[in-house]
């Protein structure tokens, strides 16, 4: 009996300390890769072949997500807040400073990524919105 309670006791021990992770995500909905799906000026296969995304995985600090995005061409970094009301806010866009071929897409969307101060998850879409109806939409990419 004494063996079985310590076998118990062991496996659940070690269930927890599998599940227990040193990241801790606050807002699973928000703090994934996003894949952009629709912008303005630029067909989906664009977005594609570009392999456009953002970058929302690392740790919340103080309600701060620091991101990252590419468009094809140089890294992108940022730091975002998402608040509970639909609000939020992107500074401190950079990127590295290579020279592309084709360099529309990033061009378009460093101009009005840190222009976006709303947004909405719907299922596994994320909207980003300006005040002046400007939109980009994303499709999380590890939905299916």
């Amino acid at each position: 009996m004494k063996k079985i309670i310590v076998a118990l006791f062991s496996v659940l021990f070690l269930g927890m300390m599998i599940n227990c992770s040193s990241t801790q995500v606050k807002n699973p909905h928000i703090q994934r890769q996003w894949m952009l799906v629709s912008l303005e000026g630029f067909s989906k296969d664009d977005l594609i072949k570009n392999k456009a995304e953002i970058n929302l995985t690392a740790k919340s600090e103080n309600g701060k997500i620091r991101g990252s995005a590419y468009m094809g061409c140089n890294r992108m970094f940022f730091t975002s807040e998402f608040k509970n009301n639909g609000k939020m806010k992107i500074s401190g866009l950079g990127s590295t400073m290579m020279a592309c071929q084709n360099m529309n897409l990033e061009n378009s969307f460093q101009k009005k990524f840190e222009k976006m101060n709303n947004y909405s998850v719907e299922g596994h879409f994320l909207t980003m919105s300006d005040d002046n109806g400007n939109a980009m939409k994303f499709v999380a990419a590890d939905w299916d």
